[in-house]
């Protein structure tokens, strides 16, 4: 889940002309082309956060070694990947991974990884991904979230994560296109828990054969998605880029003439 940002060249572009003219770009404008007409698949979009709409700047065994020089760490990135690997994936004793600012589990989680127990160590790396700077949106991934609000579909995300999550998308400039934000440390239930997904659907007031979930998880996000109703597209397999998604809601057809 600690799964750069890159501000995109148009990024700055759209977050400016949006923010003083109020100017929406949508291709569903009769006007851009009076032959196309625009029908929407879905009335909601649920996006997973790390792993798909926030994507890491550099691999976090990458991230953890380089912090880690200051303060005497010596392993290399192969055997903090797998000690990363390892702690992530062992049980939790709590009911919650993440429970506020998440710091209990994430400095087991750097302990484990990298044997190091210092401190100030963990809280540099905590701090580091607390920061836009450690992430970065995938490409397009502005725009498409723009046309689909613009076509109607309400936006929201369902994410496993702590307390920094609403700082990391307000850094990304993205917090104000969603809809809803249900985070698992604010509502106390984790992917794949149907009531997380629930709470989303509530937020955005869909219903759940109206809405489609995307996420990089085939326990935490498919199988809790489809158990509550929600279809759900796997990134990476069944989309690939943020207009795959868009495309996939969004179906463009000629008008008869």
């Amino acid at each position: 889940m600690e799964a750069c940002w890159r501000k995109s060249p148009n990024l700055s572009f759209f977050k400016t002309l949006t923010a003083q003219h109020n100017f929406r770009f949508s291709s569903s404008s009769p006007a851009a082309n009076p032959q196309t007409v625009r029908t929407k698949r879905y009335d909601g979009l649920l996006l997973d956060a790390g792993g798909t709409l926030l994507q890491l700047a550099k691999p976090v065994e990458q991230t953890y070694a380089e912090i880690g020089r200051r303060y005497g760490l010596t392993l290399t990135t192969a055997d903090i990947k797998q000690g990363f690997k390892r702690a992530f994936s062992a049980p939790w004793p709590e009911k919650l991974r993440y429970q506020g600012d998440g710091r209990p589990f994430w400095k087991l989680v750097v302990k484990e990884a990298t044997g190091c127990a210092k401190d100030d160590y963990f809280e540099e790396v905590y701090q580091h991904y607390a920061n836009g700077d450690a992430w970065h949106l995938p490409d397009g991934a502005y725009e498409s979230l723009m046309h689909l609000r613009d076509a109607g579909v309400k936006l929201a995300v369902v994410s496993n994560f702590d307390s920094r999550l609403r700082k990391l998308l307000k850094d990304l400039y993205v917090l104000d296109l969603f809809d809803a934000v249900v985070i698992s440390s604010e509502v106390g239930f984790e992917k794949p828990d149907a009531m997380i997904f629930k709470a989303a659907l509530d937020q955005m007031r869909v219903s759940a054969e109206n809405a489609v979930h995307v996420g990089d998880d085939q326990e935490a996000d498919k199988v809790g998605a489809n158990a509550i109703g929600i279809e759900c597209w796997l990134w990476g397999k069944d989309v690939k880029t943020f207009k795959d998604i868009q495309d996939r809601i969004i179906l463009s057809g000629s008008s008869a003439s």
